[in-house]
C-alpha cells in the first residue's frame, strides 16, 4: 500500500535570500538554485524571516546577504545566531545593470542582492566584534562631539562679528584662544538687547557643556587604553612619530585585527589610500583617491602625517623631495601611506618602532 507523504525535506539544497534592509520593513527575495521563489515584504526582524525559512524549507543550507548600512551588523549577528549563513556586503561591490540604476525600487534591490549571492558574485564585508564595535563607538562619539564644539566656535566668531565685536589682541594667538581667560572675556560682553544678550549665553553655556563631555569622554578613553586588550598595542603605535593616545586607540578600533590584511595594498584599500586609475592601451592616468576606504580612519591618519613628516627625519627628507614634483597636498598622501606601512609593521611584528639616523 502507498502512503502519500505531506512533509517535504530540503536537506542539501542551498536558499539564497537577499534583504533589502529599511527601518520598517524589509524586502525579501528567496531563491532556490534555480528558481525565483518570492518577493516579500516582512517586518524587520531576523526571527520572522528563520520561521518562514524553516517553515518552507525545512533542512535546507540558508545564505542570506543584506547591504551595509544605518542598521550595522545587528542583523547578522542575530541570522548567524540561528545558524543561518549570513554576509553582509559594500553597496558599491553588488553588479547592478544600467536599466537597474534607473528603475530603482525595494523589490528589485533585494532580488539584486538574491540573484547575485547565488551566482557567487558577493564577497561579505569584515564584521568587527562586539567588543570592537562599542569601543569605536566611544571614540567616534568623541569625535562627533568635538565636531559639534567646533561649531559653536564658528557660531560664536560670527556671533561677534555679526555685531562688530572685536577679538582683543591678546586672544588672537593660538595659545590664548578660547582659553579659560577668553571664555571670561565673551562671558564679560554686555549686549544692549536682553534677546542678544541671551543668544550669546546660551552659545557659551552649550560650549562649556561640550567641554566637559568631550573631557570624560576623554577620560574613558584613556582608562580603555590602559586595559589589558590595548594596552601593549598602544606603546607600539605611540613609539611612531605623530601617533598619541587617540591616534592610536582609533587605529586600533578601526583596523581590530591587522593580521586580518594579507599584505600592505589590501590595508591601504581599507583605509582608502589607493588612487584611481583609468588606462586604456597606451594611456594610463592615475587620479585622485578613491571614495572607498574607511573615511574616519583615512583623515585621522592624513592629519598624522603631517605631524610625522615634522618629526621623523626620514618622512621630513621624503616629503621635501616630493614637494619638488607635486604640490604638496598630494605629497602628504605618500607619507600617510608611508606611515601606514610602520603602522602595520610595529603591529604585525610587535616591536617598537626606532627612527632611522639619515648620514
Amino acid at each position: 500500500m502507498l502512503l502519500q507523504r505531506n512533509k517535504i525535506d530540503f536537506k542539501g539544497h542551498h536558499i539564497y535570500v537577499g534583504i533589502d534592509v529599511h527601518l520598517k520593513s524589509w524586502n525579501v527575495t528567496v531563491m532556490t538554485e534555480q528558481l525565483i521563489i518570492k518577493t516579500f515584504s516582512q517586518n524587520p526582524s531576523p526571527e520572522i524571516l528563520h520561521q518562514f525559512l524553516t517553515r518552507n524549507f525545512p533542512n535546507a543550507i540558508y545564505h542570506t546577504a543584506y547591504e551595509a548600512g544605518f542598521c550595522g551588523y545587528w542583523i547578522h549577528n542575530q541570522l548567524s545566531a540561528l545558524e543561518i549563513d549570513s554576509i553582509v556586503v559594500n553597496p558599491a561591490d553588488i553588479p547592478t545593470t544600467d536599466k537597474e540604476k534607473v528603475n530603482k525600487t525595494d523589490k528589485r534591490d533585494s532580488k539584486k542582492i538574491a540573484r547575485s549571492l547565488r551566482s557567487g558574485h558577493l564577497k561579505g564585508i569584515h564584521v568587527p566584534s562586539l567588543k570592537t564595535l562599542e569601543d569605536r563607538n566611544l571614540l567616534r562619539t568623541r569625535g562627533v562631539l568635538v565636531r559639534d564644539l567646533t561649531r559653536n566656535k564658528n557660531r560664536i566668531k560670527s556671533f561677534l562679528y555679526f555685531h562688530g565685536i572685536e577679538i582683543p589682541e591678546r586672544f588672537k594667538s593660538k595659545s590664548t584662544h578660547w582659553s579659560k581667560r577668553f571664555m571670561s572675556w565673551l562671558k564679560s560682553i554686555e549686549m544692549s538687547e536682553t534677546s542678544a544678550q541671551k543668544s550669546l549665553n546660551l552659545i557659551i553655556e552649550s560650549s562649556e557643556n561640550l567641554r566637559l563631555t568631550i573631557l570624560e569622554a576623554t577620560r574613558e578613553i584613556r582608562k580603555l587604553s590602559q586595559s589589558e586588550a590595548y594596552a601593549g598595542q598602544v606603546r607600539l603605535l605611540r613609539s611612531i612619530p605623530g601617533i598619541g593616545l587617540l591616534t592610536a586607540m582609533t587605529i586600533l578600533t578601526e583596523l581590530e585585527r591587522i593580521n586580518r590584511f594579507s599584505n600592505f595594498d589590501q590595508l591601504c584599500s581599507f583605509v582608502g589610500l589607493i588612487p584611481s586609475t583609468n588606462s586604456s592601451g597606451d594611456k594610463e592616468n592615475i587620479g585622485e583617491l578613491t571614495h572607498r576606504g574607511n573615511n574616519f580612519l583615512r583623515c585621522i591618519i592624513v592629519e598624522c602625517a603631517w605631524i610625522a613628516a615634522r618629526r621623523d627625519l626620514a618622512l621630513n627628507k621624503s616629503y621635501h623631495e616630493y614637494c619638488k614634483r607635486m604640490e604638496p597636498a598630494k605629497a602628504i598622501i605618500r607619507i600617510a601611506r608611508k606611515l601606514l606601512n610602520r603602522i602595520r609593521f610595529v603591529l604585525k611584528n610587535n616591536q617598537p618602532y626606532e627612527c632611522p639616523v639619515i648620514k
